[in-house]
């Protein structure tokens, strides 16, 4: 059975992102510096997705700063307090994501928002009234084109554009139906390039669709998928929802043209149901979020392929998936020297969930799953009586 990974960490296994950042903030380094540490990591982190066996992997899910903000940049949603500074755009981002006080200025950051229900936060863009939505970028096109160069086919991951416009903020009273055009048309020419760059899957990601719904938010977000869809030619496009289920849309999700939908089974409490209760298309691919992305456990092998021998009643073909961006986890094991191996074996960081993606995918298709040296040491760890364990508790 193939696998996914909807994001991974770009921080770096010694967070390597941060340091960088700080010295270029600080100018003990200048952009070339900065920028070449980025292609290193991502690098990195492709090599070892691949290696480790990941069939479906992501490329743009690297930001220097915030998957928001990098969308606001490439559609152009960049207000004039910041155009006004005359920068370059490297620094107008940085100017964005942290603010800028010199020569006299003092232009304050973006708001910051929580990014749903993690620990991560996003800056809100800014759509002013005379803001022209266009695709004015190329950062997502040269992160694939650079991954292709490495030998590596990935599937480029953009922030959808429902999900875009309801966390961004409106300049009096505009609404998002204000800019549903300028996005639409913006969409599309993203899906041309990435035709004429010939990448087989695109994935949109569209948290956003987890809240809860309005008849409004559903009409838009069908609004903008029929006439983006219309165009995507022959890339496959992948609709990517995490950090629950989609209990108010997914009748809509199914019938739009998608050929594929990751849907989230850890924190989705219906979404298992809902595919239950409704089906799953038959023209279209389930990635099914099993591969918890947010907590440092090992999974439960067991629990997880049943789940899947439950679904492959339903859906014709199954990717294994996390359930969100491994952005969540730390990096490795391998750099927790203080842990004992006793305390370690309980514990996946993103690296090992990797390993675990490679096992599901394999024992998926297995015959004699219950024989496979991979499962029973896995379920060695889910049988025997929990280390520390505080009966109090």
């Amino acid at each position: 059975m193939k696998n996914a990974v909807i994001g991974f960490p770009r921080v770096g296994k010694l967070r390597e992102l941060k340091f960088v950042s700080e010295k270029y903030f600080r100018g003990d380094v200048g952009a070339r510096e900065l920028l070449e540490t980025g292609k290193e990591l991502r690098k990195e982190h492709l090599t070892w997705q691949k290696e480790l066996g990941i069939k479906y992997i992501s490329s743009n899910d690297f930001s220097f700063y915030d998957g928001m903000l990098d969308t606001a940049v490439l559609l152009n949603v960049i207000p004039k307090c910041y155009q006004n500074l005359n920068l370059s755009k490297l620094d107008t981002y940085f100017a964005m994501a942290r603010g800028y006080q010199a020569n006299g200025l003092d232009v304050p950051a973006l708001a910051m928002k929580k990014w749903f229900n993690t620990n991560y936060h996003y800056l809100v863009p800014e759509l002013e009234a005379d803001t022209q939505i266009k695709l004015v970028g190329d950062k997502p096109f040269e992160e694939y084109l650079e991954a292709k160069e490495l030998g590596i086919e990935t599937k480029p991951v953009l922030i959808g554009p429902f999900t875009f416009l309801k966390l961004s903020s409106y300049e009096k009273g505009n609404t998002a139906s204000d800019y549903m055009a300028a996005i639409i048309q913006s969409y599309i020419e993203i899906l041309k390039k990435f035709n004429d760059l010939k990448a087989t899957w695109l994935q949109f990601d569209e948290p956003a669709l987890v809240c809860d719904l309005t008849k409004e938010d559903i009409t838009l977000f069908e609004a903008l998928y029929q006439k983006i869809l219309a165009s995507k030619g022959s890339l496959k496009v992948l609709l990517q929802t995490y950090f629950g289920d989609v209990r108010d849309c997914y009748q809509t999700i199914t019938t739009l043209a998608f050929d594929g939908i990751g849907l989230d089974f850890i924190e989705g409490k219906q979404t298992k149901a809902l595919i239950e209760s409704y089906g799953f298309p038959e023209d279209k691919v389930l990635f099914a979020g099993l591969l918890n992305g947010k907590n440092i456990w090992k999974c439960n092998y067991k629990k997880t392929l049943d789940t899947i021998t439950e679904l492959k009643n339903y859906a014709r073909e199954i990717v294994i998936s996390t359930s969100c961006s491994l952005l969540h986890v730390p990096y490795t094991l391998k750099n927790e020297g203080s842990l004992t191996e006793d305390i370690k074996q309980y514990f996946s960081f993103a690296l090992e969930k990797l390993q675990e993606l490679k096992e599901l995918s394999s024992l998926a298709d297995a015959k004699e799953v219950y024989s496979h040296e991979e499962f029973i040491e896995n379920q060695k760890i889910f049988k025997q009586e929990r280390l520390l364990k505080d009966d109090e508790v």
